[in-house]
């Protein structure tokens, strides 16, 4: 059974990804395709990573023409922001999300595999294990959301309980958010005609009704809320070992050697958030050190 990796990535996160795109081929195990997704702009940058396995994705297969990238005036060019006539301009990160939810309806593998530019897998992996009989595993970190936690969150919520009409949510609350993770193709498909048959209007523009939005949320709630967890298995087992904020582990290589030593066993990979500032090559450099122990 094969499966889509996934990847959204943009200009400034290349070096991260052609990191990533060299463990997913040295790690990732069975009948797997890789699809990469970036603006039309950083297309052919990105084309150096394609080869037998790997796909680049310009966003204009995937989303409407009026979501339309520009460069951002307030930084002389240095960004890009999107625009359309729905929503407050957009960031990266937003569009980046609605690339990996659009791509289920142009792809025939059954399983979508997210991983973040920012990933590096080092531990064999297959993503065959991932079904349960006709069951996928669903990360879910039951009541991982609680009050104390920031308003991002909460606002995630709140925007899937208006996008499904389901709710109102309930504190403490389920987190389904990492940096790799798996869904069902015909989940997300049924995900996107459930979106548009309540509202009755293209997903993407129901979707940016508010830009504070997490796709993670808005499956897991899915899965959760309408489908009452057909075809999946929910664990709070995350594949990744991810470094979220920069006051978790000191700066520099000897904080990254104390997060590498804290994987888990059932981890397949570290996760560390570009925006910590991390310098890649002490990223690669411990990489190497564990390789060599």
């Amino acid at each position: 059974m094969r499966t889509a990796v996934v990847t959204a990535s943009y200009v400034n996160d290349f070096d991260r990804c052609r990191l990533m795109c060299e463990s997913v081929d040295a790690r990732m195990k069975g009948d797997w395709v890789h699809y990469i997704l970036v603006a039309s702009c950083d297309v052919a940058l990105f084309r150096q990573l394609e080869g037998t396995r790997r796909r680049i994705v310009d966003e204009r297969d995937l989303l409407p023409s009026w979501l339309v990238s520009m460069p951002d005036p307030l930084s002389a060019g240095r960004r890009k922001m999107w625009v359309s006539p729905y929503s407050l301009p957009l960031r990266g990160w937003h569009v980046q999300q609605l690339r990996r939810l659009a791509l289920a309806r142009y792809i025939e593998e059954p399983v979508m595999l997210a991983i973040d530019s920012d990933v590096v897998l080092l531990r064999n992996f297959d993503p065959a294990t991932l079904w349960q009989g006709d069951r996928l595993t669903l990360y879910r970190r039951d009541a991982g959301i609680g009050a104390v936690m920031g308003s991002n969150h909460i606002e995630w919520l709140a925007h899937s309980d208006r996008l499904l009409g389901i709710g109102p949510y309930t504190l403490p609350a389920n987190d389904y958010i990492s940096t790799l993770i798996a869904w069902r193709s015909d989940t997300c498909r049924a995900l996107l005609d459930h979106i548009e048959g309540l509202h009755g209007r293209n997903w993407v523009r129901a979707i940016l009704r508010s830009r504070q939005f997490s796709e993670c949320m808005i499956y897991g709630r899915f899965v959760d809320d309408v489908l009452m967890g057909t075809g999946h298995q929910a664990s709070a087992a995350g594949l990744a070992h991810v470094l979220w904020s920069e006051d978790s582990y000191p700066r520099g290589i000897m904080g990254l050697r104390q997060f590498m030593q804290d994987m888990e066993p059932h981890q397949i990979g570290i996760g560390v958030q570009s925006f910590i500032g991390h310098d890649l090559a002490d990223i690669r450099n411990v990489l190497l050190e564990k390789a060599a122990a």
